[in-house]
């Protein structure tokens, strides 16, 4: 995040201020004011005489899992969401910020706070009648175990969490438990979770990167030299097993092969050009998720593009890097991400409009994915109730992400899923002035 913390206005330390002083990190959603919602949220429906509660019947389970057979409608719903506020640590002192700036490392979790109020906000400009209570996961008087020791959440209906580790695998076993439907809005792993088919991850993991990458490059290039660029320790070692065995499993009649590079700081140019060819493109996917690795082995191809044709696929870390230096040039530079938004529609140009307006500067995509998933989440709940598992993919309700849940069954011969991913990944371009989205939603 490219900013000083200190251009956000005073509202945003109200806020927080207001958290602190209601002595716990949990209160009943209480609507901010906006300067209007985007055209397609804004038009309230039409009040609906009150019904009673729906009976739980049961159905056919989806996917093996009793709970998804069930009818559970509410005319209101309780959703708990989750943020890494930092409260404990900004306020360790006194309720003071000196010189009205928050730390940086508060932003991401603030703006997620921030984008699932302004869904909330026209959400209940559309009737949604809901009771939400903001969790910060990082405090240290009521943590994750302390609010489920003192049953805080057994009336939950859904959980949205920016959480990761331990809060991750602590709020999926509390999920698995209650069955409760628990949304993972940030982390891209899976935490060594196998058994929760109620947990829904959002950010898709590093193995459906590799599938994803895989296919691209199978398919979107001809005559390809296709390699796996790696170094010598097992974390690289494993992300290469993913791609060979995504590229086995690939029904492709005209895949290519794959041959392994493994390199270090030490290995110079002559080495690697061993590997490539000059009559086609050499498509090196490089498994560094750090950005002095990824530096240093692009800088290596780029003193021999004007040979080779070269076409570098990095990981999702790739995305806030930044390669316009002379020192890059000549090599094309490609990343994989389940995120991206060009902020063109009118829901991301409210959000926005609404972040210029009130704290002179521009969301980050914490603000967006707050948004997104309490808009499309709740409205699964207002659809389907609280076991709309059997169809989480609705088109309908897309806003700038397009979703592909898919069950994952990680225990050989699981009849109920390990979890659902979202296994969409956009393949992105990186350019001088913009990143550009490569393959087709």
């Amino acid at each position: 995040m490219n900013r000083s913390t200190s251009i956000y206005s005073f509202r945003f330390i109200l806020v927080i201020f207001t958290m602190i002083m209601t002595s716990c990190s949990v209160f009943k959603k209480a609507p901010a004011k906006t300067d209007g919602p985007p055209p397609t949220l804004s038009k309230p429906t039409e009040e609906k005489k009150a019904e009673e509660p729906k009976k739980e019947t049961s159905k056919a389970a989806p996917f093996n899992v009793a709970a998804f057979g069930k009818d559970v409608k509410k005319d209101a719903y309780n959703i708990a969401v989750f943020a890494p506020l930092y409260l404990d640590s900004v306020f360790a002192t006194s309720t003071d910020i000196p010189g009205r700036s928050m730390p940086r490392y508060v932003l991401p979790g603030l703006e997620f706070y921030e984008g699932v109020q302004l869904a909330l906000d026209s959400l209940e400009k559309q009737g949604v009648k809901l009771s939400v209570f903001v969790y910060d996961n990082k405090a240290r008087q009521a943590d994750v175990p302390t609010l489920i020791r003192n049953k805080q959440l057994d009336a939950m209906d859904l959980i949205i969490g920016a959480v990761s580790t331990p809060e991750l695998k602590q709020l999926s076993d509390f999920s698995k438990e209650k069955e409760i439907n628990f949304v993972s809005a940030s982390y891209p792993n899976d935490g060594g979770i196998t058994d929760n088919p109620f947990l829904l991850i959002t950010n898709s993991t590093l193995k459906s990167h590799c599938e994803a990458i895989q296919n691209y490059v199978q398919k979107g290039f001809t005559n390809r030299n296709v390699l796996i660029v790696r170094r010598n320790n097992s974390f690289e070692a494993k992300l290469a097993e993913d791609l060979i065995a995504a590229n086995e499993k690939m029904a492709y009649d005209k895949k290519s092969r794959i041959r392994e590079v493994i390199w270090s700081d030490a290995t110079p140019e002559s080495e690697l050009s061993k590997y490539l060819l000059t009559d086609r493109p050499n498509l090196c996917i490089v498994t560094a998720l750090d950005e002095t690795g990824a530096r240093s082995i692009v800088r290596k191809f780029a003193t021999l593009a004007t040979t080779y044709p070269i076409q570098v696929f990095g990981m999702p870390t790739w995305d806030v890097m930044k390669f316009k230096e002379p020192e890059y040039s000549g090599v094309t530079l490609y990343y994989s991400t389940p995120y991206f938004n060009d902020k063109t529609d009118s829901f991301s140009k409210y959000i926005s409009e609404y972040f210029r307006k009130n704290y002179k500067s521009r969301p980050s995509d914490m603000a967006f994915k707050g948004f997104e998933y309490t808009w499309y989440f709740v409205k699964l709940l207002q659809q389907d109730g609280m076991y709309f598992n059997k169809n989480l993919n609705r088109e309908p309700l897309r806003m700038y992400t397009q979703f592909n849940f898919q069950p994952v069954y990680i225990k050989e011969g699981a009849e109920t899923p390990s979890y659902f991913e979202n296994k969409n990944v956009y393949i992105i371009q990186k350019g001088d002035s913009a990143d550009y989205r490569m393959n087709a939603l």
